[in-house]
């Protein structure tokens, strides 16, 4: 029994040391080209960030994400290369991998409109970090893009991952591409006040402020005649950053104008008629 023991030790340690020196070699190959590969990904992500973040008009956003494109081919490479160091056929590989990978683009294909839309974002770039923006039912300054979101923070800093292809399929309002935008300021007076003197008060509180741009002139007039008010409007322009402090400064600025001026407005208010039983007799 003793004998049978020690053939089998010698046959497994025989076994063994055919493994090593056979395999031996690939396997601390595969670890060196795994090793250089993950090492060259990471670089090569930073190269391409640092290289397009230096090219004058290129959205850091763009160079993010070509980086990390680049990155997931490099370490696509040097799978496939530790694969060849065991003699995997790659290109058998390659075919079971396009089978399986139009299979899974089948059953993903929500997330891969994303991917594309992320792709279309990025290079037709309708908006780009730090704009604010409305698109896919919500609204946010821009933070990032990804492969399958964009992130936005609203105005009370709450963080949101909108998919990109809600983004790219629907209408995109971005309040921060142009530099400048119209203020409407609007109020209301009563029927019997005099609607002259309404627009010198919007004209008063406009005129006494540095934000308001010369032009476009700014424009004054009676924008509709309401169930219970005569609706009076100023429209000026102004910066773009200068638009909601504007609008909030001056609006209240208005009301305190028409209160000092002896101008009212007026609340909702409805007439009602009552007919008794015996109206026909």
């Amino acid at each position: 029994m003793d004998q049978n023991f020690a053939t089998i030790t010698e046959q497994a340690a025989e076994t063994l040391s055919k493994v090593a020196v056979t395999y031996g070699l690939s396997v601390i190959g595969a670890l060196i080209i795994l090793i250089v590969g993950f090492w060259a990904a990471g670089r090569a992500r930073k190269l391409v960030e640092r290289l397009l973040g230096r090219m004058h008009g290129v959205d850091p956003m763009l160079g993010r994400f070509l980086g990390n494109v680049t990155r997931y081919i490099i370490i696509i490479v040097t799978v496939l290369a530790v694969l060849s160091e065991f003699g995997v056929q790659t290109a058998s590989l390659l075919a079971v991998l396009g089978t399986a990978g139009l299979a899974i683009g089948l059953a993903l294909q929500g997330t891969l409109s994303n991917v594309a839309a992320g792709v279309m974002l990025l290079f037709l770039r309708p908006f780009k970090t730090g704009d604010y923006i409305e698109a896919g039912g919500v609204s946010g300054t821009v933070e990032g893009i990804s492969l399958f979101n964009t992130e936005l923070a609203t105005p009370d800093n709450v963080q949101i991952f909108a998919p990109n292809s809600d983004v790219w399929s629907s209408a995109i309002k971005n309040y921060s591409s142009k530099p400048t935008r119209r203020v409407e300021i609007a109020c209301g007076i009563s029927y019997e006040d005099d609607i002259g003197k309404a627009m010198d008060v919007m004209r008063k509180v406009v005129a006494e402020d540095e934000r308001v741009l010369p032009t476009p002139e700014p424009v004054f007039a009676v924008k509709s005649l309401g169930d219970s008010s005569v609706n009076v409007i100023c429209r000026v322009w102004v910066k773009s950053a200068d638009f909601w402090p504007f609008t909030f400064d001056k609006t209240r600025e208005v009301k305190e104008g028409y209160d000092a001026a002896g101008l009212t407005i007026p609340f909702p208010s409805r007439t009602v008629y009552h007919v008794g039983d015996n109206a026909a007799d």
